[in-house]
């Protein structure tokens, strides 16, 4: 039986078990990595990082307003804080530092398999997708603005005619 608590309330048990060489496992919440972690049902695996991150890892972090998060490092600013984006945005994040980073995911269980962050299809998965962003968001802006020309909220298609 799994209950959800707040993370909040076991913040400080996940941070000494990760400190003390173990993994911390969690269902993730949000659809902001989609298609990778599926809301509710994709479990991660945590692990304490081991010296700097790379490009492609996915830390789990604490926000400077107090939300924790799980997003992919795309790039690294000038003075070597890490850039982040989840798989299913295209705002960049900035600023996060080594000090903000609990942990990062070495792996994750979808319908009780597990996938290694090491894998070679893993890899695979995360090259394309970060290497096709440009054409995804452009396809994304591109169809939200003919549904608002010809779909959704233009007034005279939804209206009918009645004679």
């Amino acid at each position: 039986m799994s209950k959800e608590v707040a993370i909040d309330d076991v913040i400080d048990i996940m941070v000494e078990k990760l400190n003390s060489g173990g993994t911390v496992t969690f269902s993730a919440k949000g659809k902001s990595m989609l298609p990778m972690l599926r809301d509710g049902e994709d479990v991660v695996v945590l692990s304490k990082p081991d010296g700097r991150l790379h490009l492609f890892d996915i830390p789990f972090y604490k926000r400077s307003n107090g939300s924790y998060v799980l997003h992919r490092i795309v790039n690294f600013d000038a003075d070597g804080s890490y850039v982040l984006c989840g798989d299913n945005q295209f705002v960049l994040e900035h600023g996060i530092k080594d000090s903000d980073i609990i942990g990062v995911v070495t792996a994750f269980y979808r319908k009780g398999k597990a996938y290694s962050v090491n894998s070679f299809s893993y890899r695979l998965y995360v090259n394309f997708w970060f290497y096709t962003r440009f054409f995804r968001h452009s396809y994304r802006f591109g169809t939200n603005k003919v549904s608002k020309l010809f779909g959704k909220g233009n007034k005279k298609s939804d209206e009918k005619t009645v004679e």
